[in-house]
């Protein structure tokens, strides 16, 4: 389903801080912090270059094919960043030598605490071909993850760590920050959506692999939440219903921007979150009027590898339309 996207609207600063275990009910409580501590939220401390060595780059094209051609063009750095006063690991990666100014993407990493996170050869990986692409390309480790401070929420106060990304954006040389997607992957996807139902500065977005209902998770592999969801989710305990529901964005889909288009990309075959999961989200965003189109790959397990090509174009073709054209 595709629809024109209408012109965006102004929208607060992502910077302000939300208690997402009140967006079931479609409210967001602001959090009090000092306006020092708000200035400074996506501010670099720390940036270092990240150079593979040529052992590195042979691996990941022995499974990848061309991305060591993609790579040479291609500037990766680590950094440090602020985000509620807590310093936060992340990546940056964009095109050699840029000349202009040229449109950004966030991506939103899958995973929780060292599984799934990401390292330089992740970032390599998962970043390097959107900034072979032409895009300034950042992501959050989330954080407490990699060395950075703070507590992982699994989609609470952590979404800060993404939004924070934008005002970063605009520190960035080469970095259009008027124009910004979203990639999320897995329990990006998640993140992905908590971001759409907190900013309208997203001009398009993709999640692939996406984690849409916590509650069928749970159903559906019980470890995520013995080992996850009872770990990371502050009060969960207390209130499961409240705590899963904030981190179902099918329960929600609702309160999304619906002025960004969203592109829903999931395997058939996904042993992880199960397929049910995104045409249940797709079934609600064509109830609730937002543009979007899903594509569900047959035979294509978590990581899509088995059309990787094929993952590659659509979503290359769909940024590009969005934020290019």
């Amino acid at each position: 389903m595709f629809v024109k996207r209408k012109h965006r609207q102004r929208t607060p600063t992502p910077n302000q801080c939300f208690d997402w275990t009140a967006v079931i009910c479609g409210v967001l409580i602001s959090n009090c912090l000092c306006p020092a501590v708000i200035a400074q939220d996506g501010k670099i401390v720390e940036s270092a270059p990240i150079l593979l060595s040529n052992d590195e780059i042979s691996e990941l094209a022995s499974n990848h094919p061309g991305i060591d051609a993609m790579l040479r063009e291609v500037q990766l750095e680590s950094m440090t960043y602020l985000s509620d006063g807590l310093k936060v690991k992340g990546f940056i990666a964009r095109p050699k030598n840029a000349s202009k100014t040229l449109p950004c993407v966030i991506y939103n990493r899958g995973g929780n605490r060292d599984f799934g996170m990401l390292n330089p050869f992740r970032a390599a990986l998962f970043l390097g071909p959107i900034a072979s692409w032409n895009y300034v390309v950042v992501a959050s480790n989330y954080r407490g993850n990699g060395g950075g401070e703070g507590v992982e929420e699994f989609g609470g106060k952590d979404i800060h760590d993404v939004l924070n990304l934008f005002p970063l954006l605009e520190s960035l040389p080469n970095a259009d920050s008027s124009r910004v997607g979203m990639v999320g992957w897995s329990r990006g996807g998640m993140m992905t959506c908590l971001a759409l139902a907190n900013t309208e500065k997203i001009m398009t977005a993709i999640v692939a692999s996406g984690a849409f209902d916590a509650f069928r998770c749970a159903k559906d592999r019980p470890e995520m939440e013995t080992k996850v969801y009872s770990e990371l989710i502050p009060g969960y305990s207390q209130d499961r219903e409240k705590a899963l529901a904030s981190r179902s964005p099918v329960r929600w889909a609702d309160k999304m921007n619906k002025n960004t288009p969203l592109l829903i990309v999931h395997g058939g075959a996904d042993s992880k979150v199960n397929p049910l999961e995104a045409i249940d989200m797709a079934t609600r965003l064509q109830e609730c009027k937002h543009p979007f189109r899903f594509v569900l790959l047959e035979g294509a397990e978590h990581g899509m590898r088995e059309h990787q090509t094929e993952v590659d174009r659509i979503c290359r073709e769909w940024l590009d339309r969005y934020l290019k054209h």
